[in-house]
């Protein structure tokens, strides 16, 4: 038995186990969707509750699960519509046709799949294997309870990995497994938004600018030859600054693209590889940061300008390029370091 069959029994093992220990407080029913056709199905916040979900042999149907979950299987799925909550570990699908998903997981995996269309945030190398026609863009969505989710599965919204994507079964000198959806394209375009009394308090939006999860652009072809890095070092509002900074940028400047955002430990001895000072090493230490490489022509004086003007006033540390030449070698070092810390 392959390791993919031992993940799919384990999953259904401790569904079982763990509904069955739960059997006087939850509905099993809240935790398998099964042979669903034509129907929507919704699972509001509170009612998953970091359980794990099972979906499975459903047909051109609409399933929404709002809430944080701990792992989620989907087998045998044609023509569906899904979106699911914050996933603390793991979501697979297989053997599904033309559907259309977004999901935050911290791993993905496909394997025997065609035509699925995914809005992903991944906290690792998401993987396809024995699929074709697969199509993948940023993960794109918020809604009232969502950051709590986040929260609660352990999932950071600057660590998605959605583009990184590694193919077990590549087609020889062809590109027809996977592909990227166009920067342009929005997740309500592929995933209705569900509408109706019991979604209202949710408060849900697919606009791209109210999303969550900051917009990156990826490994698609970069727009310019300049980027930019920019690192904020943890005082508690780190996180609120960086997010700022994405939105002052692409208001001001919407040339300037997020190409890719990590949020990482990093020790004395890392930063100074990183970025070749010692000024660094105490702000290192009091947590996690967050580094964010922007793209566009003039790209680092846009930059610098930005974050002038959001610091003004306070005692926050931002590390920023000071040119083309050296942001170049800085962001690569940065995120060759992001990615052997996280394991990709």
């Amino acid at each position: 038995m392959d390791n993919s069959c031992c993940f799919f029994l384990r999953t259904c093992k401790n569904l079982h186990a763990c509904t069955q220990d739960k059997r006087d407080k939850s509905n099993v029913e809240n935790f398998i969707i099964d042979g669903k056709k034509g129907e929507t199905v919704s699972r509001l916040p509170g009612t998953v509750n970091g359980e794990q979900i099972v979906i499975q042999n459903c047909q051109d149907s609409n399933i929404y699960i709002f809430d944080h979950i701990a792992t989620v299987s989907v087998d045998d799925c044609i023509n569906c519509n899904i979106f699911l909550g914050p996933i603390k570990s793991s979501v697979f699908i297989r053997d599904c046709k033309q559907c259309r998903v977004a999901v935050a997981c911290q791993q993905f995996r496909t394997r025997d799949c065609f035509q699925v269309d995914t809005f992903l945030l991944c906290g690792t190398q998401p993987i396809i294997e024995s699929s074709s026609r697969m199509k993948f863009a940023c993960f794109s969505f918020n809604y009232k309870e969502l950051e709590q989710q986040f929260k609660s599965s352990g999932l950071s919204i600057f660590n998605n990995n959605w583009s990184n994507i590694h193919d077990f079964t590549p087609v020889p000198e062809e590109d027809v497994n996977f592909s990227y959806i166009p920067p342009e394209s929005t997740l309500s375009d592929f995933v209705p938004v569900p509408e109706g009394a019991e979604f209202e308090s949710l408060q849900l939006s697919p606009d791209p600018n109210a999303s969550l999860v900051p917009q990156t652009w990826g490994r698609r072809r970069k727009l310019s030859d300049e980027s930019c890095l920019v690192v904020f070092f943890n005082d508690g509002s780190s996180a609120e600054r960086a997010i700022r900074l994405i939105h002052s940028l692409k208001a001001k400047n919407p040339q300037c693209v997020l190409v890719q955002s990590k949020e990482i430990l990093m020790e004395p001895d890392d930063s100074r590889r990183v970025f070749e000072s010692e000024s660094y090493i105490t702000a290192v230490q009091g947590g996690p940061v967050i580094g964010l490489e922007f793209n566009c022509d003039g790209c680092v004086s846009l930059c610098q300008a930005a974050v002038v003007e959001l610091m003004a006033g306070t005692t926050g540390l931002v590390f920023v390029s000071q040119s083309a030449e050296a942001a170049e070698k800085q962001v690569e070092a940065f995120y060759n370091f992001a990615d052997m810390q996280m394991g990709i």
